[in-house]
């Protein structure tokens, strides 16, 4: 059914909010169309606030010719919510979705929505759908950072991996060695899915260290202090940043992963850049 023999290459795009921000998510996804993505996904806001952003980007993007996966959220959601999600996407033809637990937005309850965690939307999905989907689920090379430590959280994967979904994305991450221990643990587990490494491209110094503050993700420090020493350099900031996220791709590819995929952040410059490196080398 997919080919296995050369790596699979999928991105992430969030909803736009306004109309100049749709024009730039059509534009950069038209450009990276020449990655040939397997598919894409499209984000959930927390608490389900871009909901119906979610659904037309979707669309938006499918139009485009392409799989286009969407982000399920089971936080802020009834049961009747996801049944009425799952039946919209299942009438339009989508095949795909990424089952997280998501985000609490600020002001709500710890125990909004019906379900509680990620393995009880997978187990949800596959009760009311059978195997229409395709379900992706995440995965912590680094730990989740609410997480009580690695061995907990790698049973919360299997968790989910057992109630049925089929493969994984990564949190992204910068060093490789953290993808392969998680790798092997999970085999040691008895669970074989495809795990892709999510890849954060490098373009902004300050936006990196805010989204891996909240996502607990490290960035080694020899890489924070080239990024220091940039200063407001945005060339010589991307130009670094390609280059080391090249060679992380490199060394994961190298080492057995199964594809990559991009967090493009609606823009396509810093991942075009990325695959090229990548697909001009033997």
């Amino acid at each position: 059914m997919t080919d296995t023999t050369t790596p699979a290459y999928s991105l992430e795009f969030f909803p736009p909010r306004d109309i100049a921000a749709q024009e730039r998510l059509l534009r950069a996804a038209k450009q990276m169309l020449a990655i040939h993505p397997r598919y894409v996904s499209v984000t959930f806001g927390a608490g389900g606030s871009t909901r119906e952003g979610t659904a037309g980007t979707v669309r938006t993007l499918r139009n485009l010719g392409v799989d286009a996966a969407p982000h399920l959220s089971c936080v802020g959601a009834t049961l009747a919510d996801l049944r009425a999600i799952l039946a919209s996407y299942r009438e339009e033809g989508v095949r795909q979705v990424v089952a997280l637990r998501g985000d609490l937005p600020s002001g709500m309850g710890g125990d909004a929505g019906e379900l509680k965690y990620a393995r009880d939307l997978v187990a949800f999905i596959r009760k009311e759908t059978g195997d229409w989907f395709h379900i992706e689920v995440a995965a912590y090379p680094e730990m989740h950072p609410q997480a009580d430590n690695p061995s907990r959280d790698l049973d919360h994967f299997v968790d989910k991996v057992r109630a049925g979904a089929d493969s994984a994305i990564t949190q992204y991450f910068f060093n490789p060695d953290a993808y392969f221990d998680f790798i092997e643990r999970v085999a040691a587990k008895g669970v074989s899915v495809p795990i892709v490494p999510g890849i954060m491209p490098i373009t902004n110094h300050t936006q990196l260290a805010r989204f891996s503050q909240m996502c607990g993700a490290e960035i080694p420090r020899w890489i924070r202090l080239r990024l220091a020493e940039f200063g407001d350099d945005k060339a010589s900031i991307r130009s670094f940043g390609v280059d080391v996220v090249t060679d992380l791709c490199r060394k994961l590819l190298d080492g057995g992963a199964p594809g990559l995929h991009f967090y493009t952040l609606n823009s396509a410059e810093a991942p075009l850049a990325i695959w090229k490196n990548l697909t001009s080398k033997v």
